[in-house]
């Protein structure tokens, strides 16, 4: 009995260990003044934007990033005419791409994520709708470096640059949208909104944090982010958000990428005394009709 207490007790330790080299050694906290200077970019007079008709008030378009990366996106403009329209920012989540925010389906896939509904919504309240591709998504996948090699580094002892600079670098392509669209004389600059789900929910968080020029941000189940990939751990700037017109939060109670304790850490990490979080029961996948949760949002 005594051997198989010790051999318990091993067992344990041994585990623990393994937890504790796995997900917690690797943890290198960052400071305010680092972040924000890691999404610092140098910008350029002619990004050689580029756009093409589809159909009436929809648009897609390109243009080169800072570091001469080329970005493939969509515009679409609402029905109502204005002399200068509110702007919402759609970012797709992992695995997805940016015509995602205006089709119901995709390649014979449907887009469970239900994004092009809130396209929908905020089109009817007058607001023009933007959305692009992320790195190794959609028009810029690499066949050399995929989106499952990327991850796998993330989890395991692999190198965990590419998933950083992943997110980062696709932040850095939204800040030289946002000049662009500072630039549009029938485009509100004061009145740009950014919602996101899953990973678009944490780019638009850290995207809202480190550019003043986002007026107001809404995540939809993002996931949770630990100090192992600091430089794109939402909670490292929440703190940011104080100015922002307005924050919300969607969530799950039973979501694998994250938990309900996780996500009220999140939420209460968020600097904001506008600020509102909605729960849903369920998984990563919200339920049908949990877009009507942004109508007052947009």
């Amino acid at each position: 009995m005594k051997n198989k207490i010790i051999v318990s007790i091993s067992i344990i330790a041994i585990l623990g260990i393994a937890y504790y080299l796995l997900f917690t050694m690797d943890e290198q906290p960052v400071t305010t003044e680092q972040l924000l200077s890691g999404y610092q970019y140098q910008p350029i007079n002619d990004i050689e934007f580029k756009m093409e008709k589809v159909e009436e008030r929809l648009f897609t378009f390109t243009f080169k990033s800072y570091d001469g990366s080329l970005v493939r996106g969509q515009i679409g403009y609402p029905e109502m005419t204005a002399v200068r329209y509110p702007v919402i920012i759609g970012v797709h989540a992992m695995g997805r791409s940016f015509p995602r925010w205006w089709t119901d389906s995709l390649k014979g896939r449907p887009t469970v994520t239900r994004v092009n509904e809130i396209t929908k919504l905020a089109s009817q309240k007058g607001n023009v709708v933007i959305a692009i591709d992320a790195r190794y998504h959609g028009s810029r996948k690499d066949p050399e470096r995929t989106l499952q090699s990327i991850m796998y580094d993330l989890t395991l002892w692999g190198d965990k640059t590419t998933y950083q600079e992943m997110i980062m670098n696709t932040v850095l392509d939204h800040r030289v949208l946002l000049d662009w669209v500072g630039q549009q004389e029938n485009l509100d600059s004061s009145k740009i909104g950014v919602v996101g789900y899953s990973m678009g929910g944490q780019i638009s968080l850290l995207l809202a944090g480190v550019d003043e020029r986002i007026s107001k941000v809404a995540t939809i189940v993002p996931p949770f982010i630990d100090d192992r990939v600091a430089m794109v751990a939402p909670k490292n700037i929440t703190h940011q958000l104080a100015e922002k017109s307005s924050v919300l939060m969607l969530s799950s109670d039973d979501d694998e990428n994250s938990s309900q304790q996780e996500n009220l850490f999140l939420f209460n990490a968020i600097n904001n005394s506008n600020k509102k979080h909605v729960e849903f029961e369920g998984s990563h996948i919200l339920p049908v009709g949990y877009e009507s949760s942004l109508l007052e949002w947009l």
